[in-house]
């Protein structure tokens, strides 16, 4: 019998940006060797279309993807579920991993556009592939 895959839930509160790119880098990093789905706790109608570019700038392509809400089943499903920010909360169920990831947010510093948004996706990036590392056992 072979194990079954983990699986990892990335919320925000739209899910339409961060949420996303971390689904989408998850999926590009960790293939099929992690279920991945992503969420908001109240969804927007779009992608960002600076994250969008940002992910398309390293051959990830999340064009596709549309904003969903999360659900109860979505959370139970998960192995991890990880919040992007302190604005989204998800009700904790147990033998379910929660982290929050205080993502860097330039914006505070001044920096906007797709300057800002790359360096949200490189500080996504980098913790997606810790913890893709350790969904599958390798740290």
């Amino acid at each position: 019998m072979t194990p079954t895959k983990p699986s990892v839930l990335f919320v925000c509160v739209k899910n339409g940006g961060k949420s996303q790119m971390a689904a989408g880098l998850m999926r590009s990093i960790a293939g099929d060797a992690v279920d991945v789905d992503s969420a908001g706790t109240k969804p927007g109608d779009a992608i960002n279309p600076l994250s969008a570019a940002a992910l398309l700038e390293v051959g990830v392509d999340i064009t596709g993807e549309v904003p969903k809400a999360i659900t109860a089943e979505m959370v139970r499903h998960a192995d991890v579920v990880i919040t992007l920010g302190r604005d989204a909360t998800v009700r904790q169920v147990p033998g379910t991993r929660f982290e929050t990831w205080d993502t860097d947010e330039p914006s505070v510093r001044g920096i906007d556009g797709m300057q800002r948004m790359r360096l949200v996706r490189d500080d996504i990036t980098a913790r997606v592939r810790g913890l893709a590392d350790t969904l599958r056992g390798e740290s």
